[in-house]
């Protein structure tokens, strides 16, 4: 359950939208922005897949442009979970997933319930911790909380990344290393 292969593992990023941004505090969107771009590109590097949602992108707007150009597609949903929508379930059905490595907002809303949704579907979810972020501290600690007690891994983007590599000396470390100096 805690730990990561590059075999079986899926990047979701949850609904980072242009009208929603503005809603959260400048420097803890700046730093779950960091965060989740490293994860996205390591993820890349790595080969693993990325899922990113869009939640009504009608009235919140697309993925904001410093993560869209490195995601190749977007599952658009209504539901709060993720899992409501049946393209994300299959997605990671078909890429044969087992872990799934969770950023985005809110953590309280969206994050948290597919977490809650994944982790009775019976995936190992692990949350970065610092790749997710709500309009206050408050709504983010207890999501967090909540989501450890369900059984989801708080984790970090930088140990999930150096988790997924395994080992040094590599062309992989070499290009991790670089993304999150």
């Amino acid at each position: 359950m805690f730990k990561l292969k590059t075999d079986d593992t899926a990047v979701v990023v949850i609904d980072v939208q242009e009208k929603l941004v503005v809603a959260m505090d400048p420097d803890i969107y700046a730093d779950m922005l960091s965060n989740t771009s490293k994860l996205v590109k390591g993820a890349k590097v790595l080969g693993l897949p990325v899922l990113c949602t869009q939640q009504y992108t009608k009235g919140l707007g697309g993925t904001v442009a410093e993560l869209a150009r490195d995601v190749s597609s977007h599952i658009e949903k209504v539901t709060f979970s993720c899992c409501g929508e049946e393209s994300f379930k299959a997605a990671l059905k078909e890429n044969g997933i087992k872990n799934v490595v969770i950023s985005g907002m809110e953590t309280h809303v969206c994050v948290l319930q597919t977490v809650l949704d994944l982790l009775d579907d019976g995936y190992n979810v692990h949350v970065a911790a610092d790749a997710v972020c709500s309009r206050s501290d408050f709504n983010w600690e207890i999501a967090l909380d909540m989501m450890s007690k369900a059984g989801a891994v708080i984790t970090c983007a930088e140990a999930v990344l150096f988790m997924l590599l395994g080992t040094a000396g590599t062309p992989e470390f070499k290009e991790i290393s670089k993304i999150v100096k």
